[in-house]
């Protein structure tokens, strides 16, 4: 292993970036380090030997504590230790390499990840006296309904929303706003709990789903307030950035409503030259708004009829594989650059990409337990693929939740053009198979 510094990383992303993080921290001469209550979260941890530190990551003082030891040298080995050897886990492969610079021992960085731990990290940080974003300004954007109150105060085109309470609330909101309706919690990820309501009665029982929820995917409480917001017509895009500048614009395929799954992206977003521009400009605005501009953000927003309206800015590097996408076509390296910030290196020049870049999952169309994976090794061998992954293994619970948690696979692929490389990533997803029998009897 590595003797540079450490680069701690609070928590991580169970499918997409969070083993590229630690990828690129190695190759930079870093050595990650992960922070989390659950290790076994994270199949590529043991896998690829990454350390680990046992921390209740919901407690930004015993996470500063954590990060304060690796400051000082302590914990080379000590709770947790370097997690090694693999299990069967989730696995896949990422080609393509990064320049590496050796820095002095010591703490580096923190980062995440993860955006429930975006404002950890960064408070964290700061704390310290390390690079880091404004924990403050970062923590009150991963609040939907305080964000979307700064954007609509500083000009920014949002839908029309309101909080809610209580059901009755909700229903109000939803009637005065006119339906549909997409209701979504106040913190949350993936789509988690996001859903079209067309009437009163799917408003009632939605709102009623969202607000007996004491606590998140995670196990975090949430708060007792949900976001009633005007369903916006018209494409989804997303604008990936750094700092105050915009590295690219990717076009997103949603599934079938009532839910807004991800089913793959573009990059870049096959549009005019002149509706990136004002998506990008948009997406530079809301960041005005909210007081970020270090470091990366993921801009979500749909095209309507009358302009760019923004859906939400997420203060962190984009999922979903975008990053290994955006690297493949522009060359730009986000996860690199991510890294570089955090722990105050220089910037990588940018290299050559193959000019256009998809993603596709595959999803689980149904439930039970897996009892075999195939075809990932077809997959990264098929025509302009240059990463494929598996977030699932064989013996684990498959349940279809109608958001990111539904990725079973994912493929990045390139091509000449965006269908070319759309299609490339399809016909390669279609060669992983995760078969699926019957979930144990305590499970179902």
């Amino acid at each position: 292993m590595s003797q540079g510094a450490f680069l701690a990383f609070v928590e991580s992303n169970t499918t997409g970036t969070g083993r590229e993080f630690c990828a690129a921290a190695r190759a930079r001469g870093l050595r990650p380090v992960l922070l989390t209550r659950d290790p076994a979260r994270y199949p590529y941890v043991a896998e690829d030997a990454v350390d680990v530190r046992i921390v209740d990551t919901g407690d930004l003082t015993a996470v500063v504590e954590a990060c304060g030891e690796l400051a000082e040298g302590a914990g080379s080995g000590g709770d947790g230790g370097a997690a090694r050897g693999g299990d069967g886990g989730a696995g896949g492969a990422v080609r393509g390499s990064r320049g590496a610079a050796g820095p002095a021992p010591g703490l580096a960085g923190v980062a995440s990840s993860s955006e429930y731990f975006v404002a950890t990290a960064a408070r964290a940080a700061a704390k310290l006296g390390l690079p880091a974003a404004d924990g403050d300004a970062v923590a009150r954007c991963r609040d939907k309904g305080t964000q979307r109150a700064a954007l609509a105060a500083h000009g920014v085109p949002v839908p029309a929303f309101a909080e809610a309470r209580t059901v009755a609330d909700a229903v109000r909101a939803a009637e005065e706003t006119g339906f549909p309706v997409v209701l979504k919690p106040v913190s949350g990820s993936g789509s988690v709990g996001v859903r079209l309501c067309r009437d009163p009665a799917e408003t009632r029982a939605w709102a009623g789903r969202l607000l007996e929820r004491a606590t998140d995917e995670r196990g975090a409480p949430v708060p007792a307030r949900i976001l009633v917001e005007q369903a916006v017509q018209g494409p989804e895009f997303s604008v990936e950035t750094l700092d105050d500048r915009v590295v690219a614009v990717v076009a997103k395929h949603v599934g079938a409503e009532p839910y807004f799954v991800e089913t793959g992206h573009d990059v870049p977003a096959p549009v005019p030259e002149d509706t990136a521009a004002d998506l990008a400009a948009t997406a530079l605005r809301a960041l005005t708004a909210l007081g970020l501009g270090w470091g990366a953000a993921h801009t979500e927003l749909r095209l309507t009829a009358r302009g760019p309206v923004v859906i939400e800015v997420n203060p962190r590097l984009a999922g979903g594989m975008i990053p290994v996408a955006v690297r493949a076509a522009t060359g730009v390296d986000l996860v690199d650059a991510v890294i570089a910030r955090a722990s105050g290196l220089a910037p990588a020049a940018a290299g050559t990409g193959a000019g256009h870049a998809a993603v596709r999952f595959l999803r689980a169309a149904g439930e039970g337990r897996v009892t075999a994976v195939e075809g990932l090794s077809d997959a990264l061998a098929a025509p302009g693929v240059v990463a494929a992954t598996v977030s699932t293994a064989v013996g684990r619970d498959v349940r279809v939740t109608h958001s990111f948690l539904d990725r079973l696979a994912c493929v990045v692929a390139t091509g000449p053009d965006p269908e070319a490389a759309a299609r490339h990533a399809r016909d390669a997803t279609r060669r992983i198979d995760v078969e699926l029998g019957e979930a144990a009897e305590g499970d179902r």
